[in-house]
């Protein structure tokens, strides 16, 4: 058996973008989730957009963060678009999945 060392590494570039849009893509669908089971409105695209800014708003507030309190982190603002970006395609699916259950009706 070959030892760690020896596994060839694979770099893809901008993956952790891709894992920040990951992560807040799931956050904003979660947050919706729980905001609409909290709050009984019939407006829940207002929950929907309340869902998206928290996440960008958390998405920031790490980022500023890991810049002032840590010394090997560095607040990045492409983390913050990427993080923005899932939270948008959240929104837009969302959307989407509303409608098809819609027309489905």
């Amino acid at each position: 058996m070959a030892p760690a060392s020896d596994i060839p590494s694979i770099s893809i570039p901008n993956l952790d973008k891709l894992a920040h849009s990951f992560f807040h893509f799931v956050f904003t669908i979660l947050w919706f989730l729980f905001f609409k089971k909290q709050v009984k409105k019939k407006n829940q695209t207002k929950l929907l957009i309340g869902a998206v800014f928290f996440s960008l708003f958390f998405g920031i507030g790490i980022e500023i963060l890991q810049s002032r309190l840590t010394v090997t982190r560095n607040g990045d603002v492409f983390d913050v678009l990427a993080n923005f970006t899932g939270a948008l395609l959240a929104l837009f699916f969302v959307l989407v999945a509303k409608q098809i259950r819609k027309n489905q009706s």
